[in-house]
C-alpha cells in the first residue's frame, strides 16, 4: 500500500517495434546467459531406492491434497445454467470457427501411403520391443472374491450417488412421436436392406470337403429317419369313439361300398332304361 502511494501518476507510453525488438535481445542474452552458468552435471542413476522415495512423495502429496481440500456446497443444476451452457458452447463453436483461417489441401501420393504404412509398423516394432516380460499370475478363488465385493461396492455407490428424477407423463404426443420414428427407422432398414441384401445370392465355393459334408448329412438323415420309422411301426394312436364319428365312419363305409360294387353305376342304368321305356310308351 505505500509502494503504491509513493507512486505518482505516470504518463503511458505505447509499445513500439523497437522495444518489441529490445525486449526478444533481453530474453535471448537472459537465455544465453543462464545456459553459460550452468556447470556439466553427473548422472545417476535411478536406483530402486529412489524409485521407492518418489513413489511415497506421490503418495504423500495425495494424501495432502486431499486434506487440504474444504467442504464445498453443491448447487442445482437450473435450466438458467444450462441455458448459459449451451450459449457459451454455441459462440466457442462459432469463434473457433471463425479464426480458422483457409487450408491448401494437399493430396494424398502414393510416396505418402508408404511412408504412413511405414511408420505404423515402426511403431508397432518399437511398442512390442519396449514390453517386458511379465510372469503370469493364477486367478485364485480369494481374487475373484474381491473382485465380486468391489464391484458391488461400486454398484451401490453408483446407485448413491444417483439423483431422483422428476417422472414425465407419457402423452398421446409422446406416444406418436414414438410410433413415427419406429416407422421411418423401419422404412430406412427395409431401403437399405433392398439395396444391398434383397436379390443378391451369397456364392459359396463347392469344394470337395462341403459335397463330404452334404453326403454324410444325406445319410445321417436317411438312417435317422429309417430308426424312427422302426420304432413307430406297429403302434398306433387311440381315439375316443363318439356317436358322430360312429355316423361319419358308417356313411364313408356306404359310399365305399357303393362305389365298390358298382351301385351307383347300376341305379344310374336302371334310371336311364326307365326314361327310355316312358319315352316308348308316350311315343308309341
Amino acid at each position: 500500500v505505500l509502494y503504491k502511494e509513493n507512486v505518482g501518476t505516470g504518463t503511458p507510453t505505447p509499445v513500439t517495434p523497437e522495444m518489441e525488438r529490445v525486449k526478444r535481445n533481453q530474453e535471448i542474452c537472459s537465455s544465453v546467459l543462464y545456459k553459460e552458468n550452468i556447470g556439466k552435471a553427473t548422472p545417476t542413476p535411478v536406483t530402486p531406492e529412489m524409485e521407492r522415495v518418489k513413489r511415497n512423495q506421490e503418495i504423500i502429496s495425495s494424501v495432502l491434497y486431499k486434506e487440504n481440500m474444504g467442504k464445498v456446497t453443491p448447487t442445482p443444476v437450473t435450466p438458467e445454467m444450462e441455458r448459459v451452457k449451451r450459449n457459451q458452447e454455441i459462440i466457442s463453436s462459432v469463434l473457433y470457427k471463425e479464426n480458422v483461417g483457409q487450408a491448401t489441401p494437399t493430396p494424398v501420393t502414393p510416396e505418402m501411403e508408404r511412408v504412413k504404412r511405414n511408420q505404423e509398423q515402426i511403431s508397432s516394432v518399437a511398442y512390442r520391443e519396449g514390453l517386458g516380460k511379465a510372469t503370469p499370475s493364477p486367478v485364485t478363488p480369494e481374487m475373484e472374491r474381491v473382485k465380486r465385493n468391489q464391484e458391488q461396492i461400486s454398484s451401490v455407490l453408483y446407485k448413491e450417488h444417483m439423483a431422483k428424477g422428476t417422472p414425465t407423463p407419457l402423452t398421446p404426443e409422446m406416444e406418436r412421436a414414438k410410433r413415427n420414428q419406429e416407422n421411418i427407422s423401419s422404412v430406412l432398414y427395409s431401403d437399405s436392406f433392398r439395396k444391398q441384401v434383397q436379390g443378391k445370392a451369397a456364392y459359396v465355393l463347392d469344394t470337395p470337403e462341403m459335397r463330404r459334408v452334404r453326403e454324410s448329412q444325406k445319410h445321417i438323415s436317411t438312417v435317422k429317419y429309417h430308426e424312427d420309422f422302426e420304432k413307430s411301426k406297429g403302434s398306433f394312436t387311440p381315439v375316443v369313439t363318439d356317436p358322430i364319428t360312429e355316423r361319419v365312419k358308417k356313411n364313408m363305409q356306404d359310399f365305399s361300398d357303393i362305389s365298390y360294387r358298382g351301385i351307383q353305376r347300376r341305379v344310374v342304368e336302371m334310371e336311364r332304361k326307365r326314361v327310355d321305356q316312358d319315352q316308348e310308351n308316350l311315343t308309341g
